[in-house]
Order: structure tokens, then sequence, then C-alpha cells
């Protein structure tokens, strides 16, 4: 009966993907920007190198900006890949990728107050943003062309 067990572990454990890597996120890289209203934001992303990924975003109107935000893709201390916002300069909130498939990411901080949930998905020179509840509830969307 162990052998059976063990045969079964073995083979699961060989269908198992590898681990995500930040350079599974290579597609998020570059400077987007999108203008509505008068409103505009722009979020920018370096390309992996080091096993992190760094990025900024900044949010205004006219020449006012209100809000900006520092972004980091690296390992966790379990390492785990995770996406770290710090909105304002904060310290920061870590967010584990709990889902990856071809141009779409998504992380999750279920003890966070809001959001629990960052998606990112790219389709050719757009790219968009969407935070929310764990849930999905509560979405918020920001869809990004390149700049």
């Amino acid at each position: 009966m162990k052998a059976i067990w063990a045969m079964a572990a073995a083979a699961v454990l060989a269908g198992a993907s590898p681990a995500a890597t930040v350079d599974d996120l290579a597609w998020m890289a570059g400077a987007w920007s999108r203008e509505e209203g008068g409103r505009w934001t722009e979020e920018s992303w370096t390309g992996p190198r080091g096993g992190v990924m760094l990025g900024h975003s900044r949010s205004g109107r006219g020449e006012t900006v209100r809000e900006f935000e520092f972004l980091r893709i690296a390992a966790d201390a379990d390492g785990t890949l995770a996406y770290f916002a710090q909105p304002g300069g904060r310290p920061p909130v870590a967010f584990r990728l709990v889902r990856r498939e071809g141009t779409s990411a998504v992380f999750e901080n279920a003890a966070h107050d809001y959001p629990q949930r960052i998606e990112y998905r790219r389709d050719g020179e757009t790219m968009t943003a969407t935070i929310s509840a764990i849930d999905g509830s509560k979405p918020m969307r920001w869809t990004f062309r390149r700049r």
C-alpha cells in the first residue's frame, strides 16, 4: 500500500509546475499610461533582473500629482513570488502570486483591508490593472496603453 501512495505522490510531483519566477512576469515591463476626463495615471516597470522587477505609479490631474506608489515584484521570505506595494511611500504590503497564465497574474492578501486582490492582464499594447476585494467585489480598473 505504501508503494502505491509513493508512486501517486511521485506522479503528482512530476506533473507539478515549477514555481513562478520574476522572469515569468517580464511581459509587464515598460512604460504604461492612461488619460481620461482630465485625469492621468502612469505606471512603469523595469525588466526582471537579479530576481526583482521595480515599478512606480503616479496619478493626477493637469500638472498636479495626487497619488504615487512604489512597487516591487520579488520572492518573499518563503520564496513565493509577491507584489510589494508602497502607496504614498508607506511601508510595503505584500500580495502573494496565486495564479499566473500567459500574460496575466493575480496577487492576493486576504488579511489586507483593501485591496485584497491585484490582477494584471496584458493584450498586445494594452495592459489592465484591477484591484478588488478577495472575492472580486468592489473592483477598480485601469486600462493602460504602452507609451
